[in-house]
């Protein structure tokens, strides 16, 4: 089997897994890992030969920019709080921690290969978490947080490791350069993605077709990244300030077709590279049995005790960490996401799994120093980090369900029936507002007033038939039945006319460019509207 083969059955495992982690109820990253793992030792399979350098670039601009999609800037900021204990104080705190343990454990590990260690294991994986999250209908504050935490540990966590590694290989390390490089590549990355974002927003109004504008934003967070690594930046950072940026301003209304073609294409990218990420953290699986070789009764006691100390410094940090954020949120009154009980706040801790980017740290761990020797115990680094990241996705990850189940920590179904009833109560009141301007305006006939009149209401009860006054429940509840039942007869008809068309296409003499082209105004048609 060669690289290109191996890539597919990645992709093709990356798409199967969904529907079979549903049946098994495990979350699908735990799965695609147990799947990379069982394909690494296959004799068939080769060793993965992609250089640990560009394993980030290519994982985690897209995965970011998809995570990005799911939240808003308005949410981070009344959030910063709360996702700034997690995702920078947490870091360095872990760091520390695991810093600590790891030279206990392996006496030969200098300091700084130790805070290397603890900084590429520091930051729970933002896909890992939130898809777990997401799939056990978790409060949408906890995933919230969760969402927060992932994108922005990285930051840090990345930043600090390269401080770590800098001065590992060149033997000296300044406190004071270390925060200045920390500041400057946070400046940096923010110049970098707000310059990115307002160039892709003023592209996307200037690219018309939708294709062209959903390839645009695959480009935009490959270039965000890229430029702020150049300029010695946070390509992480760069990147969510770019999507966010991005996400804010590119909001025309009437860009329906965009919309969807975003959605879909953002939604299958999300699902494969997630899926590859996370078959590659198994298919590593021969270069750490490697590193391990002749080792095993020293490392695997260090890797547990690492794994230890990693699970166990996140609950101690997040049980005071919790409540001084419920305190100062009922002081200030702040419309903050924050855990309402100490049961959530032990899910938060349960879900701070590991995962791509810790691997792909730990396998860019270069191999000398500028000296010319060996880096410190890079062998061990790789163990102790891969122990960790398949210790958290397996143990925590198979096991989160349970004790969600177990405590009871479940979402708050009633609060977003209400937002929506809410979002389509102001739905309808704009239909009904511009109304009444066109009416003024043209002097509509009152026939056709009524008629749109009713349509302006269908928008609203379409979203939330409790828009409906009490009185006209039941009409409403009818007139809904039969316009499902004509959305469905329509939807007969548009299948029976594609059908048609597409028999065509094999006809002989039939042109497939005109076939598809009148196949894809079908397809534009079979859109929902309004």
């Amino acid at each position: 089997m060669d690289q290109l083969t191996l890539l597919f059955a990645l992709l093709l495992g990356s798409v199967v897994m969904v529907p079979l982690a549903e049946w098994l109820r495990v979350p699908p990253p735990v799965l695609m890992t147990v799947f990379g793992g069982g394909l690494a030792l296959l004799p068939a399979v080769p060793d993965v030969s992609l250089p640990p350098e560009f394993i980030l670039p290519l994982v985690l601009p897209p995965v970011l920019y998809a995570a990005v999609q799911r939240t808003s800037w308005r949410q981070f900021a009344a959030n910063i709080r709360p996702i700034l204990l997690l995702a920078v104080a947490l870091v360095f705190v872990t760091t520390a921690a695991v810093a600590a343990v790891a030279q206990l454990v392996v006496p030969d590990l200098p300091l700084a290969p130790a805070i290397a260690l603890g900084a590429l294991v520091a930051p729970p994986d933002p896909v890992a978490a939130t898809a777990v999250a997401g799939r056990l209908g978790l409060p949408r504050r906890m995933v919230s947080i969760l969402e927060g935490e992932g994108l922005f540990n990285d930051v840090t966590a990345i930043t600090l490791y390269h401080v770590a590694i800098t001065a590992a290989v060149t033997g000296s390390f300044s406190a004071w350069e270390a925060g200045g490089e920390l500041v400057l590549s946070a400046l940096v990355a923010v110049v970098v993605g707000l310059a990115l974002g307002w160039l892709t927003t003023r592209l996307l109004v200037l690219l018309g077709d939708a294709t062209l504008r959903t390839g645009l934003t695959l480009l935009a967070p490959f270039a965000a990244y890229a430029v702020a690594e150049e300029l010695h930046g946070s390509g992480v950072l760069s990147v969510l300030v770019a999507a966010l940026f991005v996400g804010e301003r590119a909001t025309d209304p009437d860009d329906v077709t965009g919309r969807l073609t975003g959605q879909s294409f953002w939604a299958v990218m999300d699902l494969l590279v997630t899926g590859v990420a996370f078959g590659l953290i198994g298919l590593e699986l021969n270069v750490v049995l490697t590193a391990a070789s002749g080792r095993w009764g020293e490392l695997l006691p260090a890797a547990g005790l690492v794994l230890v100390a990693v699970v166990l410094v996140r609950l101690l940090w997040l049980l005071p960490a919790a409540w001084l954020a419920k305190r100062l949120h009922r002081r200030a009154n702040l419309d903050e996401d924050i855990p309402h009980s100490w049961r959530e706040t032990v899910i938060m801790w349960w879900s701070g799994m590991r995962g791509v980017a810790s691997v792909a740290l730990a396998l860019a761990v270069p191999l000398t120093v500028d000296d010319g020797g060996a880096f410190p115990e890079r062998n061990a680094i790789i163990f102790i980090a891969f122990t960790v990241v398949v210790g958290t996705l397996l143990i925590q990850g198979l096991t989160l369900p349970w004790l969600a189940n177990r405590l009871g920590v479940r979402g708050d179904s009633r609060r977003e029936e209400e937002l929506e009833h809410e979002l389509a109560v102001r739905a309808a009141k704009a239909a009904k507002r511009r109304l009444r301007e066109i009416t003024h305006e043209m002097d509509l006939p009152e026939e056709t007033s009524e008629a749109l009149l009713r349509r302006a209401y269908d928008i609203g009860m379409r979203l939330s038939p409790r828009v409906a006054e009490e009185d006209r429940r039941e009409y409403a509840t009818q007139r809904t039945q039969r316009v499902r039942e004509m959305q469905r007869l329509h939807s007969e008809l548009l299948s029976a006319a594609r059908r048609a068309v597409l028999d065509a296409r094999g006809e002989p003499g039939t042109d497939p460019e005109v076939v598809d082209r009148v196949l894809n105004e079908l397809d534009r048609r079979s859109l929902p509207h309004g």
